[in-house]
């Protein structure tokens, strides 16, 4: 056994040798790493030194120490306070169990063991433990694009509170410069409104899913009930779409003050694996569709995490606007003088000229939202212009086809 094949450490506190054995023999079957005790004296020294993920601790464990005393220790200590805590007792009485949950205790299993319910029992606590560190990352990742925002704000207001300073100077002795410093302004004023809305709205959406799911998953650990998988898969599409929307509104934000392109030359195969195998892998599953891809990819010089977001504006939004069981085509298709053209096809109804026309009209600033049909592609004309590139729509009487083109190497 490798170590990557190694799931979690479980301590085993029994002081019967038996039941040691089988218990260790079992668990290390389904790859667990397996630490052991024979008191409770011994299981706190070991918790001291080792960071085990569960306990399974027995409650009657003569001459030494109760089990209830142990695991009120271990959650009085802050290095051992989260651990969740399985106790393993042949007692039934139910002023017992309630007595095992008061000192702290997940949850109980009773003696002997049926070894499929201990191994659900241990699984789904395991799950559970996952689920809220993947929370505290999650909620803290929210609070400080909260806080970057919150700065990104306030540093535009005090830009618009100098505009107009410099504004207010300039009326009396320049015309033109007048006028330039209100086009700042409109722009700066245009910027804020952008990262404003996509904070309140785009962000609203997912966040909301969290909070609630995550009560509901906090509602079910202390009743002690299971949670579906249907639920933590929920809850982790709600994390992917909102880490999606602050990765893009970070990006948009540095657009306007990026003005040198440092090129690479990138893999595209990569890029589109990469956001169709994870980045979008919840969204596809959810509207069930297809993702044909092309076997061969060109390189072409650009900048990743621009390319990253193109293509996962244009997937997404081709899953939310084809309809019912959408069946998508990713390729790349030289294009002369010296360009490559990277499309995506669908199969819905196909854009009017006027739909088009709207598609392709850049606006003064980067827009986050979608149209009423197709994505808007000005933004993304944005990035491609500092890349020498351009976007696109073809209309198709069997789906739409959205394409960029980028200088080949």
């Amino acid at each position: 056994m490798n170590d990557k094949s190694v799931k979690n450490t479980i301590l085993i506190v029994d002081d019967q040798p038996d039941n040691l054995n089988i218990l260790l023999a079992l668990l290390r079957r389904q790859n667990f790493k397996v630490l052991v005790a024979q008191n409770g004296e011994e299981c706190l020294q070991i918790t001291q030194h080792a960071s085990p993920d569960l306990i399974l601790l027995d409650v009657m464990m003569p001459p030494g120490i109760s089990g209830f005393e142990v695991c009120q220790r271990l959650k009085a200590q802050k290095n051992t306070l989260d651990i969740p805590v399985i106790f393993m007792t042949a007692l039934s009485d139910t002023v017992d169990k309630i007595k095992g949950f008061e000192s702290g205790a997940a949850d109980y299993i009773t003696k002997p063991f049926q070894y499929d319910e201990l191994l659900a029992r241990v699984n789904a606590h395991l799950s559970i433990i996952k689920l809220q560190q993947e929370l505290k990352v999650q909620n803290q990742l929210l609070k400080d694009e909260i806080s970057r925002s919150q700065k990104q704000e306030d540093a535009r207001h005090k830009i618009n509170q100098l505009l107009q300073q410099h504004t207010r100077k300039l009326e009396d002795n320049s015309g033109d410069g007048l006028k330039n410093c209100q086009a700042e302004l409109k722009k700066s004023n245009a910027a804020l409104e952008t990262v404003t809305r996509a904070i309140t709205q785009d962000l609203k959406s997912p966040l909301k899913r969290i909070i609630t799911l995550s009560t509901l998953v906090e509602k079910s650990y202390s009743l002690k009930k299971d949670i579906s998988t249907k639920t933590l898969q929920q809850l982790g599409e709600a994390g992917q779409e909102a880490f999606n929307i602050v990765d893009n509104l970070l990006l948009l934000i540095g657009i306007e003050k990026q003005e040198k392109v440092e090129s690479a030359l990138v893999e595209m195969s990569d890029i589109v694996t990469l956001v169709v195998e994870q980045r979008l892998a919840y969204l596809i599953k959810q509207y069930q569709a297809k993702v044909k891809l092309a076997t061969i990819w060109p390189s072409v010089p650009g900048v990743r995490s621009w390319l990253e977001a193109i293509w996962i504006s244009y997937i997404s939004n081709a899953l939310k606007y084809a309809g019912s069981l959408p069946n998508l085509e990713l390729g790349a298709t030289p294009v002369p003088h010296d360009k490559v053209r990277f499309w995506i096809r669908d199969n819905d109804q196909g854009l009017t000229k006027i739909e088009i026309d709207k598609l392709l009209t850049p606006p003064h600033l980067p827009q986050v939202q979608a149209k009423e049909k197709g994505s808007d592609l000005s933004p993304l004309q944005h990035l491609l212009d500092k890349m020498g590139g351009e976007a696109g729509v073809d209309k198709s009487t069997k789906g739409s086809l959205f394409y960029f083109t980028l200088p080949a190497y």
